[in-house]
């Protein structure tokens, strides 16, 4: 759906809660300073959103417990999401790993932050509701209400390439259509140590098998309007034995230069 040469090849997902007492000083941090100094001024990485769990946000994700994304489910409370140029993705990783290490050895890190999840991603792959969308590079410009993310695995005894099949045939076109669920980008994880070696703190639950797709979904309405077309996907995938949701989780869009949500976090 994209005939320019700006491609997205591999993307940045990084889900984190600050320490509770330190929200607006965390959000203040990271979008006034780490956003730019940490991702956007380095090479080839052209796009990058944040993302934001509320309270309310929070207990609509499932399933409940321990997740391969967030353990437990409720962890991680901003989520920031950057996408790479296609072919471009060691440039941009060597720089950031030593950007990283400068600014904390400059007094340009917050230490009260908790990882959740922050992975690697590529080999990306999209679905659109539309014949003629907004291409995934755009979504982050597009002011979209919301945010889904969705972590599928095969069933037992299924095959990735069989799983890959339903979602591309059944499963997605029926969660999309008639909706106000413009798009959906699905990712591979990049194993540990590919670009994150040099990581200053711990990163949360580490990356997940090949087999597992990490979906994001660009929404037109608030989560909450549409969440029940993706419990009815998960139970969908597992009635028809192709696939088991292990996470699943709404976000809204950061209200930039702003405090908002700060203190609907817990």
């Amino acid at each position: 759906m994209n005939d320019y040469p700006i491609v997205a090849g591999s993307a940045l997902f990084t889900l984190v809660d600050p320490s509770q007492g330190h929200e607006v000083a965390y959000n203040r941090w990271y979008e006034r300073d780490h956003f730019y100094a940490g991702c956007m001024i380095g090479p080839c990485l052209f796009a990058g959103k944040r993302w934001v769990a509320t309270r309310a946000m929070k207990d609509l994700r499932f399933p409940e417990g321990d997740t391969p994304v967030a353990s437990p489910h409720d962890r991680g409370s901003y989520l920031a999401t950057y996408w790479v140029l296609e072919d471009k993705h060691k440039e941009h990783f060597d720089w950031a790993g030593n950007q990283v290490v400068d600014l904390y050895m400059n007094n340009r890190g917050f230490m009260e932050r908790q990882h959740a999840h922050t992975v690697l991603l590529s080999s990306p792959e999209h679905a659109y509701r539309d014949d003629d969308p907004v291409p995934i590079e755009l979504a982050f410009d597009h002011h979209y209400q919301g945010l889904a993310v969705v972590a599928v695995d095969p069933a037992d005894g299924v095959s990735d390439e069989e799983l890959g099949a339903h979602l591309d045939e059944t499963a997605l076109p029926a969660l999309l259509a008639n909706s106000p669920i413009a798009s959906m980008v699905s990712w591979r994880y990049i194993q540990m140590g590919e670009g994150t070696e040099q990581a200053p703190m711990d990163l949360g639950m580490p990356p997940g098998p090949p087999e597992r797709r990490l979906q994001m979904f660009f929404l037109e309405d608030n989560p909450e309007a549409v969440w029940d077309r993706f419990r009815t996907y998960a139970a969908d995938l597992a009635a028809e034995r192709k696939g088991v949701v292990s996470f699943a989780a709404p976000f809204l869009p950061t209200i930039v230069g702003t405090d908002t949500y700060t203190d609907q976090l817990w």
